[in-house]
């Protein structure tokens, strides 16, 4: 952020312009991607996506104004990567394990964090040596080599290769296994049935708020503490440890959720975060910098399970086969939820001149959602339904 609008003589508020119209764009998107998804699979939407976000991602080192920082960042940019994105995942992973759901879509979401830790020092090393420009044109490299072999190896579900979730054979599927599985698919809600459950809403809010949470601390942690005269190493690293910290945690979470309710899960690791991010305040300020890395460990663990616990809260609630219209229709109000969280922030820091008051009410935030998650119950599927 902060090479860019010094260079441009922009504001923390204009940078984030961008990022708060890709929150209207990325809901919008969700809306077609999750039927896609459910139809024919993520494999050709995923490697369109990876072409149109490397494209755009090249493009966004030529930026000299800001409508062309919100054309290609808030929109076009941000319209690739919902395509190569968690829904895409996560819906599919879904598919293909139910009784593990919760450990694989832990594996799976630790890629995100995985991101957290190499992109931070990794971009500021390409700052420091090449520039902003060169490091987007670099980073455009770096994304299609990564995301084209992925997309190549997609499938939609095991149903469609003769092979049955959490890789089953016939024999097993005569047993209880068999039977976990097929009351997941039969008792699947549409999203029609979905909408009208009070947990579809509960769970959309209480992640809405928790990402705000989330997407706050992953953009503003490295200003936030070179702004208090951390080196950008120094601030990189913690940034890095932070996303460490929640890669760690992912899969410990996700085998918790396929064992206890995930709700209550999630409920802790709201709570968690809410707590810690405290102490980031009170070490940051003090230059503490053993107890600041204790408390950003702390933050990182409980925010690492947000993916993977609302991730297996939807697909055990909703069911597989319909989860990706069920998804693509929440997601956008929980995007929405947040969608002028960046602009917010920004705001807040131009006028105020710290970040202070903006981490106290993310850890307000994430109590308020471990309170509402808490209300989630699991949805009954009508008996029409069920007999049709």
């Amino acid at each position: 952020m902060s090479p860019m609008t010094k260079d441009l003589d922009w504001t923390r508020a204009e940078y984030t312009y961008g990022l708060t119209v890709s929150r209207f764009v990325a809901a919008f998107a969700g809306i077609f991607i999750g039927v896609w998804v459910d139809k024919y699979g993520g494999r050709r939407l995923m490697f369109a996506g990876a072409i149109l976000l490397s494209l755009t991602t090249f493009m966004s080192g030529s930026v000299t104004a800001i409508w062309q920082w919100v054309i290609i960042r808030g929109v076009v940019l941000t319209l690739g990567a919902s395509m190569v994105g968690n829904l895409v995942v996560n819906v599919t992973v879904s598919k293909w394990w139910v009784e593990k759901r919760g450990r694989m879509i832990g594996f799976a979401a630790m890629g995100v964090s995985l991101g957290g830790v190499v992109f931070p020092p990794v971009s500021a090393l390409l700052i420091e040596e090449f520039g902003w420009r060169t490091a987007w044109r670099l980073l455009a490299v770096v994304s299609i080599s990564l995301v084209i072999p992925v997309s190549m190896i997609m499938r939609r579900a095991p149903e469609d290769y003769g092979l049955y979730p959490d890789g089953r054979n016939a024999e097993e599927m005569e047993g209880r296994a068999g039977a976990v599985q097929a009351a997941d698919f039969a008792n699947s809600f549409t999203r029609r049935e979905a909408l009208r459950t009070p947990a579809l809403y509960l769970i959309v809010l209480s992640f809405g708020l928790g990402g705000v949470g989330l997407g706050t601390m992953l953009l503003q942690t490295l200003p936030f503490l070179t702004d208090q005269n951390y080196t950008v190493a120094q601030a990189a690293s913690y940034t890095s440890l932070m996303s460490f910290a929640a890669l760690v945690s992912k899969v410990g979470w996700g085998w918790a959720a396929d064992r206890v309710a995930p709700n209550r899960l999630a409920a802790m690791s709201f709570v968690l975060s809410g707590c810690s991010i405290t102490g980031v305040i009170f070490a940051s300020e003090a230059h503490a910098l053993i107890p600041l890395a204790i408390a950003f460990v702390a933050v990182g663990w409980g925010f690492g399970g947000q993916i993977p616990l609302q991730e297996t809260i939807w697909g055990s609630y909703f069911g597989r086969r319909y989860l990706g219209s069920v998804r693509s229709v929440a997601l956008p109000i929980s995007l929405l939820i947040g969608a002028g969280a960046p602009l917010f922030v920004s705001w807040y820091y131009d006028t105020v001149g710290n970040y202070h008051g903006v981490f106290l009410g993310i850890g307000a935030l994430w109590f308020v959602a471990a309170g509402i998650v808490l209300m989630v119950r699991r949805p009954t599927k009508p008996v029409t339904a069920v007999l049709a």
